[in-house]
């Protein structure tokens, strides 16, 4: 059974987690928040990292009552995600595995929300909805790949929330969207905006000044074609968004209608976090593959569908 230790920090959150064999054994993490109004700088991110990765890496190994001894491979996100902060985690992830003399693994953050995802929900083989602050994606498996069907063609629907908040001066604390999910619960009147269906596409930029309903509905329609197409009777909402309770809901009423089933996690896993990092790692290390070091970079647009899915049929 190895034990596999994951650090994410693509974005605003830092985490560390461990998985040994389907079970996480610690996944504590830290998030980095701004003031009303304001997003969060590379420069700025990469510094929260930096000054609290070590702490974080301590509470992981205490929390699982592990020494570096007992960890088998060191997992990282490779990408996608935001340039400054990768580069923080993955050097720190470098010089742990080089330290601990244990082999390294870069993993797409995107794979790591779905094998999440699938761990704790138990899902067979879904129709994946991949919503976050800086991805938007409706995703299914096939042939040892992970197949886009369909994605935005602009902003992500995460970072449309985002922004939104922003304008409105809406608190980032815990985060935005699920500040403007509560404020939603309270309204009663429902506003038309612009829908923006593509084909399999959507296209949020246009409707910043609006929000949720209407966000929500397009990502639900492009969802329920892939499944279609693929003959699906499962969905897998995965990333920050999918902890939104009333995305939940309208998924959950087309998944009704359709005989389906849907799977969603807590905000213990869909937000970013370390033990996602590390459940990919540990499936993609059972199955063989290890990052050499000097192969260990990092990229900013890392697809879901450029990884090889080697650990599944």
């Amino acid at each position: 059974m190895p034990v596999v230790i994951g650090f994410e920090g693509s974005a605003n959150k830092i985490g560390i987690g461990i998985i040994r064999d389907g079970e996480v054994l610690s996944n504590p993490r830290r998030t980095y928040i701004t003031p009303p109004g304001q997003g969060f700088m590379p420069s700025d991110t990469a510094r929260h990292h930096r000054a609290v990765i070590l702490t974080v890496l301590k509470e992981a190994l205490e929390q699982a009552g592990l020494k570096p001894a007992d960890i088998d491979c060191v997992a990282y996100t490779k990408g996608p995600g935001m340039g400054a902060p990768l580069v923080t985690v993955a050097l720190v992830a470098r010089t742990v595995a080089q330290l601990w003399g244990k082999p390294l693994l870069g993993v797409n953050h995107c794979i790591g929300h779905i094998e999440m995802g699938r761990l704790i929900t138990k899902a067979n083989n879904p129709t994946v909805l991949y919503v976050s602050g800086g991805n938007t994606q409706v995703i299914a498996y096939s042939e040892q790949r992970y197949r886009i069907f369909g994605e935005t063609i602009d902003i992500a629907v995460g970072n449309c929330l985002d922004r939104f908040a922003r304008v409105i001066k809406i608190s980032n604390d815990p985060s935005p969207g699920y500040n403007i999910e509560q404020m939603a619960k309270k309204g009663s009147h429902f506003v038309e905006l612009p829908y923006t269906v593509k084909g399999m596409d959507v296209s949020f930029s246009g409707i910043l000044s609006y929000i949720e309903e209407t966000v929500f509905s397009m990502l639900v329609e492009i969802t329920e074609r892939a499944m279609a197409h693929c003959g699906s009777q499962e969905v897998l909402i995965v990333g920050g968004v999918g902890c939104n309770l009333r995305l939940q809901e309208m998924m959950g009423v087309m998944c009704k209608e359709r005989g389906a089933k849907l799977f969603a996690t807590d905000e213990r896993f869909c937000i970013d976090n370390g033990a996602m990092i590390a459940q990919a790692g540990w499936e993609m290390f059972r199955s063989g593959q290890v990052t050499e070091l000097e192969d260990s970079w990092i990229t900013q647009r890392y697809r879901t569908d450029e990884v090889e899915v080697t650990w599944r049929d």
